[in-house]
């Protein structure tokens, strides 16, 4: 199934979308060819004021902190009309005010009536996790992140794919939601984390890299061994050393982030995603 509608978050808090991030989601969307339906999000954070303001003072707080958000939002638009005018893809989008406790459910709502998310991460930053994990885990659809830090240097194509295979259930979920990106790229690279390579392993990165012949995509399968270093860290030497655009990936675990049940991989590379990377639970 082709990739049709992406939905893009802007969120206004604890820091807003950067028009970098914004630019390159807008170039990624119209490479794909499908629309970029761009959620606007106002998000008014819990007030942190002590009890000491009397009601008036409060009042006026709250109504500067709106005002605040209201021009983040503003600015915000103003980037993604610009990079949508430029490169002439189609695109819808829609503005919504929340609370922090809210976001959550209203990106999942909207996530699960897309065929993809495409997120800009913040390295390791702590209120970015409960939705990134709600949109993984609750959207029943795949996310595509990158690195708002690194947006300026990101390729606005995947001509160069890395398939992170360990032949579960998610990473085949992963597999299959890439399809249609995989349909398009140069070079694909299928590869295991593994010291002990068995035949089953063998066996199973070639019956993928047949698989995808299936679909008209010419793959190559390695095993990379781990050695003392974590997972998460070998996968991310190995996009590195081979340039990769895309790595597509299953994600693990339930819960948050933070308490490092979800795996040492997804939480690394999550954490800090070394190129564009799509993820599938």
């Amino acid at each position: 199934m082709a990739i049709k509608d992406i939905l893009l978050p802007l969120v206004t808090y604890p820091k807003p979308t950067g028009s970098a991030a914004i630019e390159k989601s807008v170039a990624i969307g119209k490479y794909i060819g499908a629309r970029i339906s761009a959620i606007e999000m106002i998000v008014k954070p819990a007030t942190p004021y002590a009890g000491t303001f009397i009601l008036n003072d409060l009042s006026t707080v709250e109504a500067t902190e709106s005002q605040k958000l209201l021009h983040l939002a503003e600015e915000m638009l103003q980037a993604f009309e610009k990079a949508v005018r430029s490169s002439q893809i189609a695109h819808e989008q829609r503005l919504v005010r929340c609370t922090t406790e809210d976001v959550t459910s209203v990106l999942i709502e909207s996530a699960r009536l897309r065929d993809l998310t495409l997120v800009a991460i913040r390295a390791y930053d702590g209120p970015q996790e409960k939705f990134i994990e709600a949109l993984i885990f609750e959207s029943g659809r795949p996310i595509l992140i990158f690195s708002e830090e690194l947006a300026d240097s990101l390729p606005s194509s995947f001509d160069h794919v890395a398939i992170a295979w360990d032949h579960s259930q998610h990473a085949a979920r992963a597999v299959a939601d890439a399809l249609p990106l995989l349909q398009n790229a140069k070079i694909i690279r299928v590869f295991a984390v593994t010291d002990n390579r068995t035949a089953a392993e063998l066996e199973s990165g070639a019956a993928l890299t047949r698989h995808l012949a299936e679909h008209g995509i010419k793959a190559t399968f390695e095993t990379i061994k781990s050695g003392d270093s974590s997972v998460g860290t070998v996968m991310d030497a190995y996009v590195k050393t081979n340039n990769v655009d895309l790595l597509v990936m299953g994600a693990y675990g339930r819960s948050r982030l933070k308490e490092f049940i979800w795996g040492g991989a997804t939480y690394t590379i999550l954490g800090q995603p070394p190129c564009w990377v799509m993820m599938s639970h």
